[in-house]
């Protein structure tokens, strides 16, 4: 299922090199220094190294944020800010604004920008794994633990680091309310996409689907107009995206109610929500046109090409035709105008993210190397060698090639 979801590109990020021209005053301090200038540039390495799976992910994150946590955890023994946070300017693009960077002189700044390009990541991890020829049931596990992992992240970082910002975020950037959120609903829509895949594959019953893909679909509904007063040239490429993978669990959520509804001797309301499946699907294939048409940020995603998309449309027609063939041999019920309510609510499948929190603090970042940070000094050689500002580089990212498509197989 190669292309099958939409991903926005990388942040990007000036290199940063943590030297403070005297201020830190003992070998410890110098070594804590050139260790986060180190493990900050291996680190963003892995965001494009194709090799890097969530174990090394993991790894690389937390020899870097429990250093920086030496520069945001108080380590004198008071409730005062540590006096290291402001001390350097980080620079980071968004995943919607192109290569404009927001800058902030503060270490908290960095920590959810980083960590928002370490979910970034876990999302591009998980949809390159799951447009393998043959996902295997570990692989389909890994890609629906990456999702939930990512909207962790980002729930962590809404609900508590984001809030200490000195300076808030600016409409249309990354860590402001309505991004965040979106992406947080998109990760657990396309982990419930996992979990209907497999559900379908295993024949479980019509209710279940049915339920699963209704509660996927407003998943994709609420993502869709929490972005509605973005401005439309950065968001509406995404939009796009996100109401065509609505309509599309919609259709599902119809086609299967149907099957439930005929399984209940009630075929005049299976057609008629079969013909709202056939309604929907119709419009999921008009937006996939119109979603590959719209110019904004990130991949085009491909779904209208899938084997996933269009066995559902051929599964539509043939209960379609079924049902009115029973229809007109055995039941004889009139179709109502009215389309069925779905009043469906999954009891088991929903993605709720995991819990994320950051490492503990780095065993070298104890209060005695801090008091040895000295930043009297390191204001006087600022003034007598200024520092020069690094220049912003786009990432390069790998190419994602095409797999041979088995659809929703787990092997």
């Amino acid at each position: 299922m190669t292309h099958w979801f939409h991903r926005n590109p990388l942040k990007a990020t000036a290199p940063v090199s943590f030297n403070f021209y005297g201020v830190a005053g003992s070998p410890s301090a110098n070594k804590i220094c050139n260790d986060l200038r180190t493990t900050r540039a291996r680190l963003l390495e892995m965001f494009t190294d194709t090799t890097c799976n969530p174990e090394i992910m993991k790894n690389a994150t937390d020899i870097y944020f429990s250093l920086l946590q030496g520069f945001i955890a108080s380590l004198d023994g008071t409730t005062q800010e540590n006096k290291l946070r402001f001390m350097q300017n980080f620079k980071w693009t968004d995943t919607l604004q192109g290569n404009t960077p927001s800058a902030q002189q503060d270490a908290i700044f960095e920590l959810v920008s980083m960590s928002f390009n370490v979910a970034i990541w876990h999302t591009k991890f998980a949809s390159r794994l799951a447009g393998k020829e043959n996902v295997t049931e570990v692989e389909a596990k890994d890609v629906h633990r990456s999702l939930k992992f990512a909207a962790g992240i980002f729930k962590h970082l809404k609900e508590v680091h984001i809030p200490r910002l000195i300076t808030p975020a600016e409409k249309g950037r990354d860590l402001e309310p309505r991004v965040i959120d979106t992406y947080m609903f998109q990760c657990q829509a396309e982990a419930q996409e996992v979990t209907i895949a497999r559900a379908i594959e295993l024949k479980h019953n019509a209710t279940l689907i049915a339920a699963l893909a209704f509660e996927t679909a407003n998943f994709y509904q609420k993502a869709d107009h929490t972005l509605n007063t973005l401005e439309p040239e950065c968001s509406s490429k995404w939009r796009k995206y996100l109401q065509l993978k609505q309509h599309f669990y919609m259709s599902y959520a119809y086609c299967y109610h149907g099957q439930t509804l005929l399984a209940s001797d009630k075929c005049g309301e299976s057609i008629r929500s079969l013909q709202e499946a056939e309604k929907c699907y119709s419009r999921a294939e008009a937006l996939c046109k119109e979603y590959r048409q719209t110019k904004g940020p990130g991949s085009t995603a491909k779904p209208s090409e899938q084997l996933f998309f269009t066995t559902l449309g051929g599964l539509i027609k043939n209960t379609l035709q079924k049902c009115e063939r029973e229809n007109g041999f055995i039941y004889f019920h009139k179709v109502p105008a009215e389309v069925p309510q779905l009043e469906l609510k999954a009891s088991y499948g929903l993605a709720e993210p995991i819990s994320f929190e950051f490492p503990a603090l780095s065993e070298q970042c104890t209060p005695e190397v801090y008091n040895t940070f000295d930043l009297t000094k390191g204001a006087k050689d600022e003034k007598a060698k200024p520092k020069q500002e690094e220049d912003v580089k786009l990432v390069k990212e790998p190419d994602l090639k095409p797999q041979k498509d088995t659809g929703c197989v787990i092997s």
